[in-house]
């Protein structure tokens, strides 16, 4: 989120005429001035530091992309959307939102996107796919089958992690060598598995469905050995990673699930209101909850919330690019810069 300084022109021309340097005579009204015969203002260094920095109001921008995009990616330079309805995935300057190009997912319904360093991992849910797209321009190298229903993968470094949900009973996750898409192993999990986040040592899996409730699933990447299934909210789908916490959006009950990485220990539940959580990112200090027609910052410290913005659409995937907050509308066809 942006930060700008109001009023800072104003103070300086306030300083400028009421507090000169001490020991300076004033001029006399008849005399040159120091701002007519080029000279720098004279400034009071003392009432300097009396300026103050204020916090702009928050606005976006949008830009246009493909068809209802839900899942959305940085790669470090650039911002990409997963346009489910037309099949393609969109690539945008993060700078400016120029779009760079639109390119084939690869399969049918493209939701998820993840980054690996040097190519995009898009999951063709329609399709039962996932597509490895090379970064700097959209080429395909190769597509891979993971049925019946991919969704929101991760990275662990070396390999990605893809949720898989039947119709029926628990899921899997896939582990796929990148350099290849080589498949390593295939891991049960809970029901309807969804979105999957990488803590640096193990792979959190989100499990939607089962019993009006969601559960994570943390398996260690090494060798995907299941150490923990921790009870979470309602329907949760995002889920975000804060270097010490995991963060689990919960979209049937309206609230986030904080989780102690280490132990899977409920460190907090936080109740939203009428946002119904979606998506989640960690900027490296908050929390950034998409979902509806609201977006919610939340301190990663203690939950609460510091921010509630209303877009003009409703909004799925969010992600950080190390500057911004990035949503994408999914009704809309835009995503929006913050």
């Amino acid at each position: 989120m942006k930060r700008s300084i109001v009023g800072i022109l104003s103070a300086l021309a306030a300083l400028v005429a009421l507090c000169p340097v001490p020991g300076t005579p004033q001029e006399s009204t008849s005399s040159s001035t120091s701002s007519n015969s080029g000279a720098p203002p004279l400034t009071n260094p003392l009432k300097v530091a009396l300026l103050r920095w204020y916090k702009a109001n928050t606005v976006y921008t949008t830009f246009p992309v493909g068809n209802q995009p839900i899942g959305i990616a940085f790669d470090g330079a650039s911002i990409w959307t997963a346009n489910s309805g037309d099949g393609t995935v969109t690539k945008l300057r993060a700078s400016d939102g120029m779009v760079l190009g639109t390119f084939s997912s690869g399969g049918g319904s493209p939701t998820g996107l993840t980054f690996d360093g040097a190519n995009i991992w898009v999951a063709n849910k329609g399709s039962a796919t996932v597509a490895k797209l090379r970064a700097s321009d959209g080429t395909n190298l190769g597509t891979f089958a993971v049925p019946p229903s991919p969704a929101f993968m991760t990275f662990d470094g070396a390999n990605l992690w893809v949720p898989s949900a039947p119709t029926q009973g628990n899921g899997s996750v896939y582990k796929l060598r990148a350099k290849d898409g080589k498949l390593l192993g295939t891991f049960t999990v809970g029901m309807q598995p969804i979105s999957a986040a990488f803590d640096g040592e193990n792979v959190w899996v989100v499990n939607g469905g089962g019993n009006n409730t969601g559960s994570v699933t943390k398996l260690r990447a090494s060798d995907g050995t299941v150490l923990g299934t921790f009870n979470v909210g309602v329907a949760p789908i995002g889920i975000a990673f804060d270097g010490a916490n995991i963060w689990v959006a919960n979209s049937g009950d309206n609230t986030v699930t904080k989780l102690r990485a280490s132990d899977g220990t409920l460190l907090g539940t936080f109740n939203l209101g009428t946002v119904i959580p979606y998506g989640a990112a960690f900027d490296g200090k908050n929390i950034w909850v998409s979902g509806g027609i609201y977006i919610v910052e939340l301190r990663a410290s203690d939950g609460v919330r510091i921010g509630l913005f209303k877009p003009l659409h409703a909004s799925t995937g969010v992600a950080f690019d190390g500057a911004n907050i990035w949503l994408s509308f999914y009704t809309n066809n835009t995503v929006a810069k913050m």
